[in-house]
């Protein structure tokens, strides 16, 4: 197991209230986030608009991503309580409980991988350990995540405080398209907007 046991901790406790976040709903109503609610919407069109595959979607969270994928979808998370929020939310879909390193996946089951707002949250080690499964059970990875602004930061260890007031330290990562793609080694950018990146490159 190479995912920081923090980050584990974490989102398992934020399952109820994870949709939140997408929404500006809850502790998040208040925030101010310009440009937010067409970004979400871009970015699920972008989603969308991917090809029909047999798709393994890797921290699939709530599934909020996962249910405009198009074609056979497995969606695994090493968290109970998101599963449990992703099988109800795709009823037509596998949704299995797993971790991301080692994927309980052979060599090619897929077409494509499919991940959103987890490579972010990886230590340096812990990165090259997915990007290796990733490419060993499909020949395309597809990587979504929040974008780097001109004045961002590119890393921070961020506390985060939940509505059941337990406390969480998670480290977490923004990108410009570029650095994304060269960290994964060329492909295409499939969106850019000012609160998200997704790139897709295939398997050298």
């Amino acid at each position: 197991m190479v995912v920081d046991e923090r980050m584990r901790s974490y989102y398992d406790a934020r399952a109820p209230e994870y949709d939140d976040w997408w929404h500006g709903t809850g502790r998040f109503a208040a925030r101010d986030r310009p440009g937010w609610e067409p970004d979400v919407h871009a970015l699920l069109a972008a989603v969308a608009g991917l090809p029909p595959a047999h798709q393994l979607d890797v921290a699939c969270g709530t599934a909020f991503l996962t249910r405009h994928l198009l074609g056979r979808v497995v969606a695994i998370d090493q968290s109970p309580a998101m599963v449990a929020v992703a099988a109800a939310r795709l009823p037509h879909a596998e949704v299995v409980q797993g971790e991301a390193v080692p994927l309980p996946f052979g060599d090619d089951a897929f077409d494509r991988v499919i991940t959103g707002h987890f490579y972010g949250h990886l230590l340096e080690a812990e990165r090259a350990a997915f990007l290796a499964e990733a490419r060993r059970v499909a020949p395309e990875l597809v990587v979504i995540d929040s974008a780097r602004g001109p004045d961002g930061e590119g890393e921070a260890w961020q506390e985060r405080v939940l509505g059941d007031g337990s406390r969480h330290t998670v480290y977490k990562r923004w990108f410009t398209p570029g650095a994304l793609l060269e960290e994964l080694g060329g492909g295409q950018v499939l969106h850019a907007g000012p609160w998200f990146v997704m790139a897709r490159s295939p398997r050298a």
